[in-house]
């Protein structure tokens, strides 16, 4: 009887702490270790944190080395299109060109030259710089033998006397038969905003130098350097030139200073100069925070300690964690795009059955909802980027796709080429023979247009009423015509009777445009260029085809358009 009684007692006591003790149990077995594992990786954590504060510093100088290569860039960009412009025309008309077409967006640039082979500037953006000799800059040289991109080291302004950099790009790498060089004066206040976000940090130097060793920028908190040759900071020629000494574009380097303290270096060579951007890690004020936080830390572990065997106690690990488990989890699923999730009633408690049931309700009208949207939204797209009546793609379809292959020809630097098509005397065509008739004639010349648009490689669309468009990626001007030719002789070849035509039959006026789209460009452009050659098309007589008129565009604003 003492047996039976001392099984019940030892039930209830069960099912009064069991999930309890065994929380508490599995808390104490995790904490314990965890406290005292704690306490022997003092150390190891501060190791981390520096380490981990130098890949964060690594991973920034790296940013920013791309965000300084990036203006960089922007002004080589410029100095191509400056020498493109000046080897395709006069020094006065490349002049006007020049000073109207310096970006406000690139504010680094303070001024763009174009230099006679002497030296001499020949025009500038700033006025004051014509007639200024620069034959005994090193970079002007260097252009000039290399024809190559050139950008210079720390110098002094001829006008003003200001720290400035200097780029270069030969006209003769476009022409051999030019000998002027394009030359492009850089603010290096902007080099120092560009790495605002490198300053006002604790025990962190941060710094741009030429390759001899002079500060060409630096954050805020350290623009006192800028300027100056390392040798004259010792503990600045101590950090950096352990960066300029390497072989390595990028890096990392750990040594001790003169004055003992502990030194990491990230840097990184800004591609096509000869710039390095160093950022030097001072360990001893790093870990001084860091020691901070490990202290805060380990109080705030006490505490969660406390906490984590409180609620251990008192938690009910099967009737409020798994549930929740279970609940989060298919969420979690259908989430992720599973819609076949649902909640297993069997596996909650009665508490649970409300929440599992309204759930699993959601799931389903969810699902049927997004199956009935993606459908419906499939068939909307359809249906706004095409034309039923000719089965091409309508104006939206058109200028989309026009869109998407201006952006392709300018990530390829190829040609773009636009046919506009218009049927010609369309409205008398439709008073003659009436409405369903004219709707049969522009059905025939869209399945036409779709034929030549697959053996072309391009992309058909109605622009609107009776006017068509072809578009020819990656074709050139006389490939388009050719294709122009092609559509005005096969739509003359339908022989679609028209009494009131001069030619007896249904034709076509075709336009052509072509253009090696840029940034100076937009394809509004190319359509008007199209739509001008298709109304010059009208008023030669109709039945013909024309490419737009002014050659000497092409080197000016890079549209090709011939006569």
């Amino acid at each position: 009887m003492s047996g039976v009684t001392f099984n019940r007692k030892r039930v209830k006591l069960k099912k009064l702490l069991g999930i309890r003790a065994r929380l508490a149990m599995l808390a104490v077995l995790l904490v314990a270790p965890l406290m005292l594992e704690r306490v022997r990786s003092l150390e190891d954590t501060r190791a981390r944190q520096i380490a981990t504060a130098s890949e964060e510093y690594a991973n920034i100088t790296h940013h920013s080395a791309e965000t300084q290569r990036e203006v960089i860039s922007s002004v080589e960009t410029m100095l191509k299109s400056a020498a493109y412009i000046r080897a395709s025309s006069g020094i006065g008309r490349s002049c006007e060109i020049l000073r109207a077409s310096l970006p406000a967006n690139l504010p680094w640039i303070r001024s763009i030259m174009l230099v006679s082979k002497e030296g001499t500037v020949q025009c500038s953006t700033l006025n004051i710089q014509v007639g200024l000799n620069i034959a005994d800059r090193d970079y002007f040289r260097k252009a000039q033998e290399t024809r190559d991109f050139v950008f210079s080291d720390y110098l002094f302004g001829k006008t003003n006397n200001r720290p400035i950099m200097m780029a270069a790009y030969p006209v003769s790498a476009i022409n051999p038969e030019e000998d002027s060089v394009a030359v492009a004066g850089i603010n290096i206040d902007w080099l120092s905003k560009i790495m605002a976000n490198l300053g006002g940090k604790p025990g962190i130097s941060a710094l741009l130098i030429d390759s001899t060793g002079v500060v060409l920028a630096a954050p805020p908190d350290q623009a006192s350097a800028i300027g100056q040759p390392l040798d004259n900071v010792p503990l600045l020629s101590a950090i950096t030139y352990k960066a300029l000494s390497s072989n390595s574009d990028t890096g990392s380097l750990s040594f001790t200073t003169m004055d003992g303290s502990k030194r990491a270096i990230s840097f990184a060579r800004i591609p096509g100069t000869q710039a390095r951007l160093t950022v030097s890690v001072d360990e001893a004020k790093v870990t001084a925070e860091i020691n901070r936080e490990i202290r805060t830390a380990y109080l705030q572990l006490g505490f969660v300690c406390l906490f984590v065997l409180l609620g251990a106690l008192i938690g009910a690990e099967k009737l409020i964690i798994n549930p929740i488990e279970v609940m989060t989890g298919m969420a979690k699923r259908f989430g992720e795009g599973d819609s076949t999730a649902r909640v297993s009633r069997s596996r909650l408690p009665s508490e649970f059955m409300p929440l599992a049931r309204a759930f699993n309700a959601m799931a389903a009208q969810l699902s049927q909802r997004e199956r009935e949207l993606v459908a419906t939204n499939d068939r909307l797209t359809v249906m706004a980027s095409m034309d039923m009546l000719s089965g091409l793609a309508n104006r939206r379809g058109f200028q989309s796709r026009l869109d998407f292959e201006w952006m392709k020809a300018q990530q390829y630097h190829s040609e773009l080429s636009l046919l506009m098509i218009d049927v010609d005397h369309f409205k008398l065509y439709n008073d003659t023979y009436g409405h369903p008739e004219g709707d049969a004639c522009l059905t025939r010349i869209g399945e036409t247009l779709a034929g030549i648009a697959a053996d072309t490689m391009g992309f058909a669309g109605r622009y609107g009423g009776e006017e068509f468009c072809l578009l020819l990626p990656n074709t050139s001007p006389q490939k388009a015509l050719e294709v122009g030719e092609t559509v005005r002789a096969t739509v003359q070849g339908l022989a679609l009777p028209h009494i009131t035509s001069n030619h007896m039959i249904v034709t076509v006026s075709v336009g052509v445009a072509a253009t090696l789209p840029s940034d100076t460009q937009t394809p509004g452009d190319l359509i008007e260029a199209a739509d001008a050659a298709l109304y010059a098309a009208k008023h030669r007589g109709r039945n013909t085809v024309v490419e737009h008129g002014f050659a000497k565009l092409v080197d000016e604003a890079g549209m090709a358009m011939a006569g």
